[in-house]
């Protein structure tokens, strides 16, 4: 293999990893962005809550994430020989020290705390 073909796959297996997380990283800002307005909040469950129905986008954003997660805790609960609330009530407190400032949070009463 000469340097020019090996420059070449790197720059290939960069661009193509930069092209498959641009959507993830999108969606991460955007999510953060909706976090720090408001429009949306994190639940105690680990799933998000739409606070805002008039923010473009929230409502999707919100069932396409809590769809991803309900799946990842179903998975991670059938490993646990757990419930996938349960597993959710774990991951909402690794959410919550992640998230950004200004986030909200719903806990199990129903009330409400901004980060």
């Amino acid at each position: 293999m000469t340097a020019l073909t090996i420059s070449r796959r790197t720059f290939l297996a960069g661009a193509t990893l930069t092209v498959a997380l641009a959507p993830i990283r999108a969606r991460a800002d955007t999510l953060d962005d909706l976090r720090k307005s408001g429009a949306v909040g994190e639940r105690y469950d680990g799933l998000l809550e739409l606070r805002d129905p008039g923010a473009a986008g929230a409502s999707a954003l919100v069932k396409k994430v809590n769809a991803q997660r309900s799946k990842i805790y179903a998975d991670r609960a059938a490993k646990d020989k757990a419930t996938p609330d349960q597993v959710g009530q774990i991951y909402a407190k690794q959410i919550m020290k992640k998230a950004p400032k200004g986030t909200w949070f719903r806990k199990p009463d129903g009330s409400w705390s901004r980060k």
